[in-house]
């Protein structure tokens, strides 16, 4: 099949890319052009994609255009304005970004006669913030109004769902994930990427929250459930929203996040806290993935204490002079091989 991918140059989207193309699938993607040092550019993945597009996914007619000239089986939409801190800095992108580019993606899909399906990616932060401790499922009630990120990507959410209740379109689905975790990853506020470049320079890491408890998964385990998504999607008729995290046992604190890497990366520094005045950020956020583990036969590869293995592999190997093509290539093929 032909993949259209959105956000294809970010995080996600490179591991994305990769997976499908092991998988023996077409991609195309439509993005922005990659930042500094990225696991896209580096690894050099627009040789290796059917159509490279670039642009701004508020801009409706490059959308349009990228879809008919590609022409995909599925549309798989990752791109967002993903970082809370920014969302109070900018928020007005924000939430064009994230509100008016879905319903951009959802416009352009409903035009195109050769779609087999679309995934809109939200998040786990759409859910109604009531520290839920056994996990957010599909069916509660959704919120974000905390931040601007989580409003506009529960009003992503909201407006994914009236389109499909509304229009007689190929298949659209939702899944929202939460912190998915993986090596290469260059965004800004990123916990492992900083504990990381603190510890290559012997400096003690800033933690914000130490307490807060994540929904925190590998990367390729979060898209291989997307992935399992869209093989059901396409075939039957299934519900909306799924979910996309790890078992409840896996559920773990920032603490307990870098105490783990500072295990694998064998280093005596300890961290500090940030004691100055924070942004609001949910203490405790998870998800409950029932739904995907039962009806699609889905389930975690790697557990969290692996999860955080392979992420720092991938630094160590990566200071031995290692790059990131060899370095995604690895991961993907361990990945399979689970």
């Amino acid at each position: 099949m032909h993949f259209l991918v959105t956000g294809h140059t970010g995080f996600k989207g490179a591991y994305l890319v990769k997976l499908l193309l092991k998988r023996g699938h077409k991609v195309s993607g439509f993005a922005l052009d990659p930042e500094e040092d990225s696991i896209f550019a580096n690894a050099e993945l627009g040789s290796l994609m059917e159509f490279d597009f670039r642009g701004d996914i508020r801009n409706l007619d490059l959308i349009k255009d990228a879809v008919a000239k590609a022409s995909p089986d599925i549309i798989i939409h990752l791109a967002a304005q993903s970082l809370v801190l920014k969302s109070f800095t900018n928020p007005m992108e924000t939430f064009e970004v994230n509100v008016k580019g879905t319903l951009n993606i959802l416009e352009a899909s409903s035009s195109s006669h050769n779609l087999k399906g679309t995934l809109i990616v939200t998040t786990d932060k759409v859910y109604k913030n009531e520290l839920k401790k056994t996990g957010y499922v599909e069916s509660d009630p959704l919120g974000g109004a905390a931040d601007p990120y989580s409003a506009s990507k529960a009003m992503a959410d909201i407006a994914t769902q009236s389109w499909i209740y509304s229009f007689s379109n190929s298949p659209i689905c939702i899944a929202r994930a939460g912190n998915v975790i993986g090596g290469g990853d260059v965004s800004e506020a990123r916990l492992i990427p900083e504990v990381i470049s603190s510890l290559i320079i012997n400096e003690a890491p800033i933690l914000r929250n130490p307490s807060a408890v994540r929904p925190w998964q590998y990367v390729l385990d979060c898209l291989n459930g997307y992935l399992s998504l869209i093989d059901q999607m396409i075939i039957r008729d299934i519900d909306t929203s799924w979910n996309f995290g790890p078992l409840p046992s896996e559920f773990k604190t920032v603490e307990k996040v870098v105490d783990e890497i500072y295990r694998n990366w064998d280093s005596p520094i300890s961290w500090e806290q940030d004691n100055s005045k924070l942004l609001p950020e949910a203490n405790y956020l998870t998800l409950n993935s029932t739904k995907a583990r039962n009806e699609l036969h889905w389930t975690d590869r790697l557990t969290f204490a692996e999860s955080v293995e392979w992420t720092v592999n991938w630094y160590k190997n990566m200071l031995n002079g290692s790059n990131h093509a060899d370095e995604l290539d690895r991961a993907v093929a361990q990945f399979e091989k689970r």
